[in-house]
């Protein structure tokens, strides 16, 4: 995940930049939205009871996870992940920077660490991990088909 946050870091230069073809919100939007997802989960993670983690089987997650993909427009994003009105540049390099601690301290985590997913269902941590691989793909090339480029 250190290139995908990369490349969420270069691409804050290009907040502003929207394309309603493409996507509802600007750049910004995306870029608030993948951290505050990062961040998150990771909280939920650190803060779960591995032992309630049950395995079990979910159709939409063995489907994405094994396509590697999330269908555009498909998805809603609960409030706790929603981007402000206003989104400062401030905040999602603050984030960004919350995201890479984050994730420098994932692998310390239980394997059973889990959250649950409205769609997914129950993830552990490797699951997490995954999915969130799969979520910050799904909005950069969101970003990258605003930006006009593939």
């Amino acid at each position: 995940m250190e290139n995908q946050l990369q490349d969420i870091a270069y691409l804050i230069q290009f907040r502003d930049h929207f394309n309603s073809s493409v996507s509802k919100a600007p750049i910004a939007w995306h870029l608030d939205h993948m951290l505050k997802v990062i961040n998150k989960i990771n909280t939920i993670l650190g803060n779960s009871d591995p032992t309630v983690y049950e395995n079990r089987f979910n159709f939409w997650r063995t489907i994405s996870f094994t396509f590697r993909y999330i269908p555009r427009g498909k998805g809603k994003s609960p409030a706790s992940v929603l981007p402000p009105n206003e989104i400062k540049t401030e905040s999602i390099l603050s984030q960004l920077e919350e995201a890479r601690t984050n994730l420098s301290n994932f692998e310390s985590l239980d394997q059973n660490a889990n959250f649950m997913h409205p769609v997914f269902g129950q993830l552990n941590k490797s699951q997490s991990k995954c999915f969130l691989k799969i979520h910050t793909k799904h909005h950069l090339k969101i970003i990258r088909d605003i930006l006009g480029k593939e």
